[in-house]
């Protein structure tokens, strides 16, 4: 046993018998301090604060000439939309518009990016259309879609599956090419099948990079149905901004903002909390 109590020792080194340098807290690196991590309250409320800034700025702004409505007004404009149900109305129609494509776009997303991750001819096949796609904004195929299919619910929900398609999809994909392959050459050498090494190996450790494309999806999914619901809706929040934009009602322009805005939040949200859990085995820093 060393004397020295800090004493590090190292396989190689005890085997070869070299000598061993001892460790101790003055020959630590100084002037590096841990950070300490921020508890949930604390981080909730960091998130207050800039709220309240965020207004108050925003009120100053308002009051000093920018052609722009206090949130007083605002508020008030958001109670009368609440009372009538044009704001419930137009926030459900939206909502399930981005609900429907996002999770279809995902749900599409996901095996097929696990097929061009695993399968070099299903890569070779499948890569070039994806990456022409991804040059083409989903935006400008929707004149495309009202042409096709009208001005119904279906060219709103084909763009927005793009949408969240394009961003997941190469998420799943980057996550497979960058699983260790020592992970899966050695549950081949324990007798693992295909099947075994996608449901035990391939899936959990590609969860991160399918979740951030999740996340990336989700924000170009708003930004797709709103620019949707400004070409061809007839409810909306989107379509709400516009027919305010023709009064300029800004209030009502500014409650779709929030709206889309909090709304989005409260998704981006629950899909970190379905991060935590489904990646609970991933080391934290």
């Amino acid at each position: 046993m060393p004397d020295h109590p800090d004493t590090v020792l190292t396989p190689s080194a005890s085997a070869a018998g070299v000598a061993i340098t001892p460790t101790s807290a003055s020959a630590r690196p100084r002037g590096r301090r841990r950070r300490r991590p921020l508890t949930r309250a604390g981080s909730l409320g960091l998130n207050v604060l800039s709220a309240v800034a965020g207004i108050l700025i925003w009120w100053t702004l308002a009051k000093v000439g920018f052609n722009l409505p206090t949130p007083a007004a605002v508020a008030k404009q958001a109670g009368h939309l609440l009372a009538d149900g044009t704001l419930e109305q137009d926030a459900m129609a939206s909502l399930r518009r981005v609900l429907i494509g996002f999770c279809l776009g995902c749900a599409v997303a996901v095996p097929v990016g696990f097929l061009m991750g695993w399968y070099p001819v299903a890569r070779a096949l499948i890569e070039p259309w994806v990456q022409f796609f991804r040059t083409i904004p989903p935006l400008a195929l929707i004149p495309l879609a009202v042409v096709l299919f009208g001005i119904d619910e279906t060219p709103k929900i084909i763009v927005i599956f793009l949408a969240a398609f394009l961003a997941c999809v190469i998420a799943a994909f980057q996550g497979v090419v960058s699983i260790d392959r020592t992970l899966i050459n050695a549950a081949r050498v324990l007798g693992a099948g295909d099947l075994t090494i996608f449901r035990r190996v391939v899936i959990p450790a590609s969860m991160p990079y399918i979740l951030v494309g999740m996340r990336i999806g989700l924000g170009s999914s708003w930004a797709t149905v709103v620019a949707a619901e400004l070409i061809a809706a007839q409810e909306g929040l989107g379509h709400r901004m516009q027919s305010a934009e023709l009064y300029y009602d800004l209030p009502t322009i500014f409650v779709g903002i929030i709206t889309i805005g909090i709304l989005g939040l409260l998704m981006d949200r629950v899909l970190l909390m379905a991060e935590r859990r489904l990646t609970v085995w991933q080391e934290r820093r």
